[in-house]
């Protein structure tokens, strides 16, 4: 008789789980050194990212882990910190975008060189090139199979371009 626990599936999300609560200790204590949670480095990051550093909110929702209720939360208070402000949206009054500012993107700027190091050693470095591109393709098609909205408002940004929850280019 199998184990259902030996199944490869099991295991396979069970790595998936192991390496986003490593990266994500690792990752969050860099950010904090730098003023950000991780949830404010994925939201401006996104928005820097994205097509005039801007998103719509709806949008932002829909590319973050946060709900459209969190993203107003964690954008009021990144608006209260100077990061972000909002701009109406010229074709629909019931929108609005939100938008990174100068002192975000100076924020961004000093952060990022830290982070991109710490990619490279806990993560990239960690795979051979043909490996990263099918762990990249793989992720890619999951991505879009259990979040189809994750590149909402985006859609001239290119798949090298995108990036996913964290911050980290998108694979």
């Amino acid at each position: 008789m199998t184990n259902v626990f030996d199944d490869p599936r099991i295991t396979a999300v069970g790595l998936l789980f192991e390496v986003h609560a490593g990266l994500s200790a690792r990752f969050t204590a860099q950010l904090e050194e730098h003023g950000f949670s991780a949830v404010e480095f994925e939201v401006i990051t996104r928005l820097a990212r994205s097509p005039g550093n801007q998103l719509r909110m709806t949008d932002l929702a829909a590319q973050t882990s946060l709900s459209t209720s969190g993203v107003t939360r964690v954008v009021d208070r990144m608006e209260r910190d100077g990061l972000l402000t909002r701009r109406a949206c010229p074709n629909d009054r019931r929108s609005s975008y939100a938008v990174v500012t100068p002192k975000g993107m100076q924020q961004l700027d000093e952060t990022l060189p830290g982070h991109l190091q710490m990619i490279e050693q806990w993560f990239t470095g960690q795979l051979d090139p043909q490996a990263l591109d099918a762990l990249l393709d793989g992720l890619r098609r999951v991505r879009d199979a259990v979040h189809p909205c994750a590149t909402a408002g985006s859609t001239d940004v290119a798949p090298e371009q995108e990036t996913a929850a964290g911050g980290t280019p998108r694979p």
